[in-house]
């Protein structure tokens, strides 16, 4: 099952006295938090979570797949999540 944004609005509204307006308001203004830091290249850290970080790959020999015929693909950012140790033993408890 995939927990959609309206599902953690819903979730916060039956878990706290927020009305869905203002649940919806705290979840838009967490996310643009994580988006503009990770914008300006920094981390993002959310202890017993994970971690966000923003990793730069150089541009690189690849292929199309389609054809085969190699192409150059361009550098790029792209941005990585790290499972802290009290998330991985939730998702994987006998890991």
């Amino acid at each position: 099952m995939t927990v959609t944004k309206e599902k953690i609005v819903s979730r916060i509204t039956d878990d706290t006295n927020f009305t869905p307006l203002e649940a919806r308001k705290h979840v838009e203004s967490v996310i643009d938090i994580i988006k503009t830091t990770l914008a300006t290249e920094n981390h993002v850290l959310i202890s017993g979570f994970g971690k966000f970080t923003v990793r730069r790959k150089k541009s690189r020999q690849g292929r199309n797949p389609q054809t085969g015929q190699p192409m150059i693909l361009k550098a790029r950012q792209v941005v990585t999540f790290k499972i802290s140790g009290v998330m991985r033993k939730k998702v994987s408890p006998q890991a």
